[in-house]
């Protein structure tokens, strides 16, 4: 089993279904996550209440997710949204499915 706590992903943050998105990447899925719930940093996710993890994508390498999240970045909105929905399709929050 890996530790999640120090996994590196690509992840998607939303205030709600549809709402607000966030794209980031991290190595330390778990406690990332947990700072947009808490809200500790300032910025986009802050302002517009992005704390449910609605999607994400694990990589071995640092390297390779920030590419991905670049790539993300670039994509249309829609496009972020068709990905969420074909896995997620209920907007629920995977953070707790990690812990």
């Amino acid at each position: 089993m890996a530790h999640w706590d120090r996994i590196t992903a690509v992840y998607i943050v939303a205030n709600r279904k549809n709402g607000a998105l966030y794209t980031g990447v991290t190595s330390h899925l778990i406690q990332r996550i947990h700072q947009h719930k808490q809200g500790v940093a300032d910025g986009y996710t802050k302002r517009y209440g992005c704390k449910n993890l609605v999607w994400y994508e694990l990589h071995e390498d640092i390297r390779e997710a920030i590419r991905r999240e670049k790539s993300l970045k670039s994509y249309r909105r829609q496009n972020k949204i068709n990905m969420i929905v074909k896995n997620n399709p209920h907007w629920s929050d995977l953070y707790f499915s990690l812990l």
